[in-house]
């Protein structure tokens, strides 16, 4: 079995529901996101995300994240940022989030056959208008990036995401684990600076007192690049 088969079937399996009795939703992902390089070692990136959910109806979430990076080598940069995450409930608004995110990032770190692997380390500390308490999350994330031929820009993208809570509010219930995402999608240029992906991506949520979540999810995103 070719590498490339091993890899795609391994993480097709990491996927499926974890748990015997889960709720089942299937949902839509929009992302589009731009890197602007300011300088040598100073980037900024905004990104917009938003998110459609047939169990609640429609739009449910848009999340936009602003950030500021400082690339210590060509592998390691430190970002600080910001994401105002307005949710919604049927297309209307029902919350206000904030978040304050702090993440490091570790591209191309290791090379396994043809493919990259890259890391991020992400800390989130979450608030709600009107409800009290910070709610603290802690995201590490993989992504192994695989060329459909060598020196070629189109790949097959697998990545992994563990949401770990650091501590429980009114809001964050969960202790430990929360959630999982993996995902399988293809990345291409489409134009100069600017590459699309399209994917699947399975979103498993624990919870304690209720059956677990399963989101299936169409994932599809513009990155731009300046």
């Amino acid at each position: 079995m070719s590498l490339r088969l091993k890899l795609t079937t391994a993480c097709i399996a990491l996927s499926l529901p974890v748990m015997a009795h889960a709720s089942e939703d299937g949902q839509i992902w929009t992302t589009a996101s731009a890197t602007v390089k300011l300088s040598d070692r100073w980037r900024f990136s905004q990104e917009v995300v938003g998110r459609f959910s047939n169990d609640r109806d429609g739009l449910y979430e848009v999340e936009m994240n602003s950030l500021i990076g400082y690339k210590l080598n060509k592998r390691v940069t430190i970002w600080a940022g910001y994401t105002h995450d307005p949710q919604y409930n049927g297309g209307d608004f029902s919350v206000m989030e904030h978040r304050g995110r702090q993440q490091v990032t570790f591209d191309n770190i290791v090379k396994i056959g043809p493919g990259q692997l890259s890391a991020r380390l992400r800390l989130e500390e979450r608030w709600r208008e009107g409800i009290d308490g910070t709610a603290w999350r802690f995201r590490p994330y993989v992504k192994y990036v695989l060329p459909f031929r060598e020196g070629g820009k189109t790949a097959l993208v697998l990545s992994h995401e563990s949401f770990i809570d650091l501590n429980t509010t009114s809001f964050q219930r969960v202790e430990g684990e929360e959630r999982m995402r993996n995902l399988i999608a293809i990345t291409t240029p489409v134009a100069r600076n600017v590459n699309a992906e399209i994917g699947y991506l399975h979103q498993h949520g624990f919870r304690p007192d209720a059956d677990d979540s399963n989101d299936n999810v169409a994932s599809f995103s513009l990155s731009f690049s300046f």
